[in-house]
């Protein structure tokens, strides 16, 4: 490797280096924050957590990559414009800020959704170029906030979210290192090291959560990274998706459902599987074990495949995703039954 390589790397690796102790010490101020502002999820029904935790914690994954990306992505010969990493910190930054305001003071669902869909327009409309790129706008938009939502609807138990996104921005990494794409790589490794931070407090048993302020900057960040590679090298999407294939399908096929039972599926529940494992009596680190066991022995293999093999990419997504959500509903139906099963010994 040569001098000139090396000295283009190293600002990428403090950057991730830095992030990773931003976040540390962000989320511990947080904790003392959330504390005497009483920012704490109390136990209930439709919650899986036993004692009174501080939320808000996602603040420190937020100014981490905030103060990180710029070092990453502003670089000589970047394939970035200015204005590009502009907009991914100004939209990163509405969804922080959103999610701050959420933390502090319940907002309405409509608001909050606007200001998403106003934040993930402003950063694809950044990144598309060329007439025929212009028609993937809304399929980018309607991905980025569903992006967004799903990241929200998914952080209900301790570690689970930091833990997810340390696997896919870790493996959006290596699809941007692959594709020769050391900057891009960067900044998937600060969001990484930025998680690594939080989840050190999050961790079973959690000491803070994350809070709207950090789920929905994930959701926006792993969606950008995906894009971002997309306009880089359109088949690298299909390994990226398989990346998050645990999340995805765990969310949309829940939201699905509730849609399909009549019930209100922006209120709050205990109806993803992650929540039926914990339910069930299992700890909330074992839960999260089921979701990287997944990531490591299915989503990892499959995304280097499609990596390897460019023309079955698409094929290797579809079988993922089909796998998922057969594993979603045999898990869910078990869990379900067992439940019952318990319930109806207890009654006799």
């Amino acid at each position: 490797m040569s001098d000139a390589v090396v000295a283009g790397l190293a600002p990428i690796v403090l950057a991730v280096v830095f992030a990773f102790l931003i976040a540390l010490g962000v989320v511990r101020a947080a904790m003392a924050y959330a504390h005497r502002r009483g920012m704490l999820d109390q136990p209930g029904q439709r919650r899986s957590h036993k004692i009174p935790t501080p939320r808000g914690g996602g603040i420190g994954i937020v100014v981490a990559v905030l103060l990180t990306m710029p070092i990453c992505l502003l670089q000589q010969h970047a394939p970035w414009s200015f204005y590009v990493v502009v907009m991914l910190l100004l939209a990163t930054a509405i969804i922080a800020c959103i999610g701050w305001w959420d933390d502090h003071s319940s907002l309405p669902v409509l608001p909050r959704l606007g200001v998403q869909l106003l934040a993930v327009t402003l950063f694809s409309l950044s990144v598309v170029s060329g007439p025929l790129s212009w028609l993937w706008l809304p399929l980018w938009v309607l991905g980025g906030t569903w992006s967004v939502n799903l990241h929200n609807f998914m952080d209900g138990i301790d570690g689970l979210l930091a833990q997810q996104g340390i696997f896919v921005a870790c493996g959006l990494a290596v699809l941007a290192g692959y594709s020769g794409q050391p900057m891009l790589a960067g900044l998937a490794g600060c969001v990484a090291a930025a998680c690594l931070g939080f989840w050190c407090y999050n961790r079973a048993p959690a000491r803070i959560f994350m809070g709207d302020v950090g789920s929905g900057a994930i959701g926006l960040l792993l969606f950008a990274l995906t894009a971002m590679l997309w306009d880089l090298s359109w088949p690298l999407v299909w390994p990226a998706l398989i990346l998050s294939s645990a999340f995805v399908t765990d969310a949309s096929l829940t939201l699905l459902t509730r849609m399909l039972a009549g019930r209100r599926w922006y209120a709050a529940h205990r109806e993803h599987l992650y929540q039926w494992i914990v339910r069930r009596g299992h700890t909330h680190a074992a839960s999260a074990g089921w979701y990287l066991g997944w990531n490591l022995l299915i989503a990892a293999p499959l995304a280097a495949w499609a990596v390897k093999k460019p023309g079955t990419g698409l094929l290797a997504c579809i079988v993922t995703y089909a796998m998922a959500a057969a594993v979603w509903i045999h898990a869910k139906r078990r869990l379900i039954r067992r439940n019952r099963d318990k319930v109806r010994h207890v009654l006799t």
